[in-house]
Parts: structure tokens; C-alpha cells; sequence
């Protein structure tokens, strides 16, 4: 703890930081709960994701060698042009919110292009949006756990040092000028007293 002024003035102080550190701390705690909250929730739907997107990795797997014949190029119908974000807040912490990801438009010769393609274009488009979905998930969990960190790091700050700092240091000051205060209270009682001797040893005198 740094060093106090032992003074009426930095005896207010200390006792105005204590109020406002006990004021700012509950927000704080509140705001630390409430970010823990949502980040299992935002890493259990994350792991549900990563789950669904290896079964159906699995699934395109059964039919992935299809997609050798050079002559049908499916890449460019299944990578993903733009995805589209909602805004989140939590504890006054924004994120983004996956809503959808885009393609581009599906062209090719119906005639001549075999009739599983369009089930691959559906089933690699659905794999491409579940790893987009997951992409903004990991980035929305990283996001949380930084302002997690803070929010942790401050509550600490609050509870564990300035708030014993305040209340040490007002203790520390009520003692000195409780001292400072008895000491004058004696000192006046001793002068008191020099001045009635004083006084009656003039009468005798007299």
C-alpha cells in the first residue's frame, strides 16, 4: 500500500474510494457471472456444431469419390461467398451472431450433369455454412474469455487490494488523529493545570 497522508482530508477520501469501490464491485461480480454463463453456453453449442459437421464429414465420405471426375468442378458452388452476422451484447460486450452464409448462384447443364449433384451441392454447402457457423462461434467464445479475463482481473483488484487498502488505511487514520486528539486533550489538561498552580501561587504570594 502506498504511503497516506494522516489528515482529516485523506481520511474523507479513503472513505469516499471505499464507497465507490463497494459501489462498482456487485456490477462487476454481476457482470463476471453473467459472461461465465454465456460462454458455456456459447462452447456447448460450439461442441454440438463441431459434432454435427464431423458426422456429416462422415456421411460425405461415402460418396466423396464421386467428386473425382474431373469434369464436374463443384468448388466453386459450394464456397462460401459472404457470411451474414446478427449483433450480441452481453454485460455490455459485443459479439457477433451467425445467421446465415452465402453462395453463389447454382448454374450447370441438367442434362448433362449427373442427378447427385444437386444432393452434394446441398450436402457441401450444408458442411461449408456448419464450418462457417463454427468460425464465428470460436471467435465469439475468444471474445467472451478475453472480457472474461478483465472482468476477473478487476473484481480481484476490488476485492482483494483497494478495498483492504481503504479499509486499512481509514483504520490507520482514525487511530492517528484519535491519538493526535487524546494527545491534545492531555496536553490541555497539563496546561490547565500549570495555569491554576500558577494562579494560586500568585494568590499565596499576594
Amino acid at each position: 500500500m502506498h504511503k497516506i497522508k494522516l489528515t482529516k482530508g485523506e481520511l474523507k477520501k479513503q472513505r469516499d474510494d471505499l464507497r465507490q469501490y463497494s459501489r462498482y464491485l456487485p456490477t462487476l461480480q454481476l457482470k463476471k457471472q453473467q459472461l461465465q454463463i454465456e460462454i458455456l453456453h456459447r462452447v456447448a453449442t460450439l461442441n454440438e456444431k463441431k459434432k454435427l459437421a464431423l458426422e456429416k464429414y462422415k456421411i460425405a465420405g461415402l460418396w466423396a469419390g464421386l467428386l473425382s471426375d474431373e469434369s464436374l468442378d463443384l468448388k466453386g458452388f459450394v464456397k462460401v461467398e459472404r457470411v451474414l452476422t446478427d449483433p450480441g451484447n452481453i454485460a455490455g460486450v459485443d459479439f457477433k451472431v451467425f445467421k446465415s452464409a452465402q453462395f453463389p448462384e447454382v448454374e450447370y447443364d441438367l442434362f448433362s450433369t449427373p442427378l447427385w449433384v444437386d444432393r452434394a451441392v446441398t450436402e457441401l454447402r450444408d458442411i461449408a455454412s456448419l464450418n462457417s457457423e463454427i468460425a464465428v462461434l470460436e471467435e465469439t467464445v475468444s471474445v467472451l474469455r478475453r472480457e472474461l479475463r478483465i472482468a476477473t482481473q478487476r473484481v480481484n483488484l476490488f476485492e482483494k487490494v483497494k478495498i483492504p487498502e481503504s479499509e486499512e488505511a481509514i483504520r490507520a487514520i482514525k487511530i492517528f488523529i484519535g491519538d493526535q486528539m487524546t494527545n491534545a486533550v492531555g496536553r490541555s489538561k497539563i496546561a490547565k493545570k500549570k495555569i491554576e498552580q500558577a494562579a494560586g501561587e500568585r494568590l499565596v504570594s499576594i
